[in-house]
This record gives C-alpha cells, structure tokens and sequence, in this order.
C-alpha cells in the first residue's frame, strides 16, 4: 500500500430518492475514536484498530445479537513503540489475533519488522520477534495454512516465513519458482491447500504456491493487466534503503462454486477502468488452472488498494475507490450503494463497514444449503463456565470470505458457536478455539472446534448453531445447565 490508507476518513455520500434493495444502517452507538481494520473475534465480538493506531476496541453485539445496537469497550494498547498501519494479520485457530510489519509506523515510512498477538481472554497484547535476518516486514502478504501455520512473505524480496502458533517460532520456507518478488501481492488460499497470487510487478503473471512441494508454480495469465502502472517516480526512502513501488491490485476472493474473482486497480495513467479477471483451478493440485476476463467497473471505478468480501448469498460485495458498493453475481459487477470502508462479514450475514462511521451493509437474496456448516457431534447438555467439543462439516466456510489488495489480512474462515435461548430469544456467543483445521471448503471432511460455553448464558432449553463466513449450520438442541 504506497498511499496511506486513512481508515479515520469514511465517505457517507447519499442519492436522494433512490431506492436499492441493499442496504446500509448505521450503528446506534458509534465507536469512541473510529474504526479502522477490524477482526471477529471468536466469541462474536469484533475488535477495531482505533485512529491512533496503538488503541483498540470492542464491538459487542447486544442480547439479540444486533450488531447495530451493539457497545463499545476499550481493549488493551499495543505494546509501546508500536503503532502500524497496513501490515499482516490473522486471527490464529487458538482465537488469538496477529498482527506483523507495518508499511508506517509512529506515522514513519519505515516498513517495520515489529509485531504483536493479542490474547482476547488475558485482554494483552505481547510482542512477537521477527523472523530470523528479516529487517523488514512492512505491508507484507500473508495467509493461514490449512494446518494452522501463519504464512509470511518478504515484502521486499521473494523470501517466506512460517510462524507455528504453538511455539511461536519462525521457520524459513522455501519460495522455489517465485516470479518475482512479494511487494503489493494478495494471498487467496484455495480448497486444496496451495495458495493463488497474481503478481504486481510481473504483471498479468498468476502464481500458485504448492504447500505440499514446498515451491511455486505458474497459473498462468490473468488475461487483462489487473495492476496500476505506480505514480511514484524513483524510489521510496526508508531507514533500511530504497523501495521501488511496482503498482498495486485489488482484492481477490474465492466465491463458492470454486473460482477466485480478481480485482483490479487503475488501468492507465490514474484513470480508467480498474478490470477484473477469473480464475478456474484445475482438477489437481499441481494443475495451472485458467483464467476469463471479467466485467470491468463501472463508471471507470477500481479497488486498488480496496476491500472485498464474500456476502452469505455468493456474490462477491467491493468498496470501489470512488466511493460505490458493487456486488460481482457470478457474470456481472452491479453498482448498489455509495459509501466505503473496510468490510467484514458478521456472524448474522451482514457486512460491516467500518471508518469514522461505522454501518452495517445487508443484501439480498440468501445461502444455498450446501454451504452451510453441518453438526454431526455435539454435547446435548452443556454447563456454562464449561469447554466442550462439536464436531461436523464445512465448520470453515467455503473461503477467507475477506480480501485487500494486499495487506489487511481479515479473514473469517472459522467456526463461531452460537446459542440461543428457546424462551427469550436472547443470544450467547461461545467462544470456539483451537479449530482442527483452518481450510477452507473442506466438503465432507469431519473437522471439529472447542467452545467455551459464556458464565453468562441463560439456563434451559436451547439451540445451538456453528457459523461461518455469515452462514449458520442447521440448529441443534440442548440443554444449558
């Protein structure tokens, strides 16, 4: 990201007159100092970076679970010295979140190597150790793995780095075949386990990287340039030595009937048309798969350097650089609502849009059943204050559901427990952890979580739910004592 992203500034336009099937409505309380990149945290809260950058704070759904009339409550600072903007990120199959680099930090162009995991129970963030010789880390791409391992890129050359969750070590990991080197990519994870890239400075080039062979392999040409020649001439100055920008990209997103729509920036000189382009996997890993140009924004709109999520109906929703919503169907790139902010999909099927103001954006049109997370194993009685086991399928979703241009790593591809009780309707997150995988559209796989049955949640008759990406399973009974 070479521009700053000003997550303080939100545009709120408005069309007079105009009635659209989507919708957006604002929170009733708003956020004390702004919202800028947020995470969903497995109780079902969502912590937001604050405008100052070191702060943080929660978004706590009310007893009915809307999101809209949910409060507000300052979560701990980061570590001291440590105030980044644009970096890699993931919520951890333990729950916690991580977060690694900045592109800025204290406000400084510096592409830092510092960073930080916040434990949602203790309410601390701890500092976390770079990986060994990496001076910088920056606004690099990054990913979890289906096995839980946090995959990093060397922004500034071709070089990877896996931290396991568990020890909190750093391995180095070969990046064999690599085109070119990691600056402004985005990272899809795919169903089998590889992860898809299109590169930024090797432009209309696709790569594929094969967890299982340890190396990268080509998928080929995107078709259309989805990249922005860069408008800065030279390089970028920082305190270890010279970046020279390539451009940048949108975001992609894996949608449910397989294929990744890819987004584009700026096509020519600051102008025209950001173009989009989709990718076909192959039937086997090692496979190059294809690639068919796609609708090109409308009003010569682009989402470089934008956000992107997978809305529970399938369609793909956009935050265009010029301040619209578009909604990709699967053929076509519909302008619905004007407005911009960071995207990130609740448990109860809405989109949150976040910035100075902070709204919810609700679409049409539903989830096939097929997509949704199945129970097959479950407690029929819980006791609060209790952990338990749940078992079934596609606890994980179908995709990330989440994408930037590169940074900004916000995936949501992990199971939420959900009970409700059968007499006051009111609404309990229990807080899941240590998934048994962090894939995504992982079919008929039995894969499995932990949750954390809240001191809070009314005793009785009630059902529970396992959700993803918006998507909740079939409910199921039980009881809570």
């Amino acid at each position: 990201m070479l521009k700053r992203f000003l997550l303080s500034v939100t545009l709120m336009l408005g069309i007079s007159g105009v009635v659209m099937a989507q919708s957006l409505q604002r929170l009733a309380h708003q956020p004390p100092a702004g919202a800028g990149i947020g995470f969903l945290l497995t109780d079902g809260t969502v912590m937001f970076q604050g405008n100052s950058l070191s702060s943080w704070y929660k978004l706590t759904p009310d007893i009915s679970g809307s999101y809209v009339n949910g409060t507000w409550t300052k979560l701990a600072s980061l570590p001291a010295g440590y105030s980044p903007d644009a970096f890699a990120s993931s919520v951890l199959a333990d729950g916690r979140v991580l977060i690694e680099g900045g592109e800025y930090n204290n406000g400084a162009f510096v592409l830092t190597n510092l960073g930080a995991i916040y434990d949602p129970k203790a309410n601390k963030w701890t500092s976390v150790a770079p990986p060994a010789g990496w001076t910088t880390i920056g606004d690099s791409p990054s990913v979890v793995l289906p096995n839980g391992v946090f995959l990093m890129g060397n922004k500034l050359t071709k070089d990877m780095a896996a931290l396991d969750p568990v020890t909190m070590q750093w391995t180095a990991v070969p990046s064999t075949n690599k085109k070119d080197f990691n600056a402004e990519e985005g990272w899809t994870l795919m169903p089998d386990g590889t992860v898809l890239t299109f590169d930024v400075k090797a432009a209309p080039h696709a790569e594929r990287y094969l967890t299982s062979r340890l190396k990268w392999i080509s998928a080929g040409s995107t078709k259309v340039d989805l990249h922005s020649p860069t408008d800065i001439q030279g390089c970028l100055q920082y305190p270890g030595g010279c970046y020279f920008p390539p451009g940048e990209v949108g975001p992609a997103v894996l949608r449910p009937d397989g294929t990744v729509f890819a987004t584009g920036s700026y096509t020519n000189g600051g102008s025209g048309p950001g173009h989009t382009s989709i990718f076909h996997p192959g039937p086997k890993i090692a496979s190059r798969g294809t690639w068919t140009t796609g609708p090109d924004f409308p009003n010569g709109d682009n989402a470089g350097d934008s956000f992107a999520a997978l809305l529970p109906n399938g369609n793909v929703l956009v935050a265009g650089n010029s301040g619209r919503f578009y909604e990709f169907d699967g053929t076509n790139l519909n302008f619905t609502l004007p407005g911009y902010g960071s995207l990130l999909v609740l448990p109860n099927g809405q989109v949150l849009v976040a910035g100075n103001t902070v709204q919810v954006y609700k679409s049409t049109g539903t989830y096939s059943p097929a997509w949704a997370p199945a129970i097959t194993n479950f407690p029929a009685t819980v006791i609060r204050g209790k952990t338990y086991q749940i078992s079934g399928t596609q606890f994980n979703g179908l995709s990330q559901a989440a994408s930037f241009g590169d940074e900004f790593e916000t995936s949501t591809n992990y199971p939420l427990v959900r009970i409700t009780n059968t007499s006051t309707h009111h609404v309990f997150y229990a807080r899941s952890h240590d998934h048994s995988s962090m894939g995504v559209a992982t079919g008929s796989t039995i894969v499995s979580t932990n949750f954390d049955v809240p001191g809070t949640a009314e005793t009785g008759a009630s059902t529970l739910e396992v959700v993803a990406n918006g998507i909740p399973s079939p409910a199921v009974s039980v009881t809570v004592n």
